[in-house]
């Protein structure tokens, strides 16, 4: 369908000719790469973010994210199609506005947008006719009606034809070098067809494929969806992971052998816990929501207690391994290995690796960690009181002094045969020490 204004008209082709500014709001895992998109695309492309420190790295040519490299910003810095500030009122002299900013649960596992309508109000008052805005963020279905539409239209523009407004969930999947920023197919709702047309030309000039759907609404429950399928499909591999540990058969064995099934099988794996900033969190959303139309998502709320109990089973696993030569947990020295949610990131958001170190060292432990990726814990809200802490060592003398070691995230750097070597005893929540001699995992390695 071919609808227009001419405030549509002249957005649309300022991003064909490349004149349009795109800003980007939120620099983390989501925002740094789709600046960087934009920009190396030949857009003039402005970063926002309250912390400075962020926009002092990228304005230096600086990367703050380890599977970004410090060149490619350096090189649109140097361009001048990149740049970075804590400046909002620039924001109206870009023309599309993208927010990429934190959605996190509460303590009561509830929704919190305080992010979300920060930023929204912060852009409030420097929105001008033409502008498109995108909102990125996972969130439940209605937030982009709820909050982005209505204070928009409360500062008296016309949504669809003053100001185009669309939802576009992330797809970033850190550190996977398969899938660049723009071959990663982009789902785009809009408010209006006119918003819609808007959204598939700021989207469709960097990206591959656009999916255009039928609302905002439905664009935010894709992304929920697509992480609900993953957490449901690992809090069940995680739940026969305990099954399969009390009647001592191999889970990664039946997981090699059932994925040799060419149709009807997807593997999933287990692991201690669930991380990152998507599938621990973006499942509640919908559960919450779903709560207004008196509903319960019973596979949703199930899957995460299952994967925020599987902590619980690791530390018994623990416990263990260390009763097999006479100790306890209290008084025992443990190396935690990868403190990252997933391999090869600097991610630690959500981990689970958090949750292994405080119930440890609960039970009396003295724990510490080595990630080459998290050389020391930076502050957060979460895990203060770890804040400050570094990774020890990486070598014979230091790894030896320690009573056990707990694989939680293993990266492709680390060496498993010098672990093996210099260890006492290994307990392997990722099937790390798959690839040891049958004789050396038998004698020195626990799956958990």
């Amino acid at each position: 369908m071919m609808v227009d204004t001419a405030a549509t008209s002249s957005t649309i082709s300022k991003i064909q000719t490349k004149q349009a500014v795109i800003g980007v709001v939120g620099l983390g895992y989501v925002g740094l790469p789709l600046a960087l998109a934009f920009s190396s695309d030949g857009f003039k492309t402005v970063g926002f973010d309250i912390d400075d420190s962020k926009t002092n790295a990228i304005n230096g040519g600086k990367s703050y994210i380890k599977h970004i490299g410090g060149e490619a910003i350096a090189k649109q810095v140097q361009a001048g199609t990149l740049a970075a500030t804590t400046d909002f009122s620039q924001i109206s002299e870009a023309d599309a506005v993208i927010l990429c900013v934190p959605t996190p649960l509460d303590e009561h596992f509830e929704p919190d947008l305080s992010y979300v309508v920060s930023t929204i109000e912060a852009i409030v008052p420097h929105l001008r006719a033409g502008h498109i805005i995108s909102l990125e963020s996972t969130t439940y279905p209605g937030t982009t009606e709820e909050e982005l539409v209505s204070r928009v239209a409360a500062a008296g523009f016309e949504v669809g034809k003053d100001i185009h407004v669309v939802y576009s969930p992330e797809r970033e999947d850190p550190g996977n070098p398969e899938f660049a920023a723009t071959n990663i197919p982009k789902v785009v709702g809009g408010h209006t067809p006119n918003c819609l047309q808007a959204g598939e030309a700021l989207y469709g000039s960097v990206f591959d494929q656009v999916v255009p759907v039928s609302s905002t609404a439905v664009a935010e429950l894709t992304k929920l969806l697509e992480n609900i399928y993953r957490a449901v499909n690992i809090g069940l591999v995680n739940e026969l992971k305990v099954v399969a540990d009390a009647m001592g058969i191999d889970i990664w064995e039946v997981i090699a052998a059932a994925s040799t099934k060419p149709f009807g099988f997807k593997a999933f794996y287990p692991g201690p816990g669930l991380g990152g900033h998507c599938i621990p969190i973006d499942p509640f959303y919908l559960t919450w929501k779903a709560r207004e139309y008196g509903l319960h998502t019973r596979f949703i709320e199930l899957a995460g207690e299952i994967n925020r109990a599987m902590p619980t089973h690791i530390v018994r696993r623990c416990s263990e391994a260390l009763n097999t030569v006479k100790k306890a947990v209290n008084g025992s020295k443990i190396l935690l290995i990868g403190l990252a949610y997933k391999p090869n990131v600097d991610d630690a958001r959500e981990s689970p690796s958090y949750e292994l170190l405080n119930r440890l060292t609960a039970m009396g432990a003295e724990v510490s960690y080595h990630d080459p990726y998290v050389p020391v814990i930076l502050p957060s809200r979460e895990h203060s009181h770890w804040a400050g802490t570094k990774s020890v060592s990486w070598d014979q003398a230091t790894i030896e002094k320690f009573d056990l070691v707990l694989i939680s995230t293993w990266h492709d750097c680390l060496d498993m045969g010098q672990l093996a070597q210099w260890s006492q005893f290994i307990v392997d929540t990722r099937n790390a020490t798959a690839g040891l001699p049958a004789d050396v995992r038998a004698a020195k390695t626990l799956k958990a």
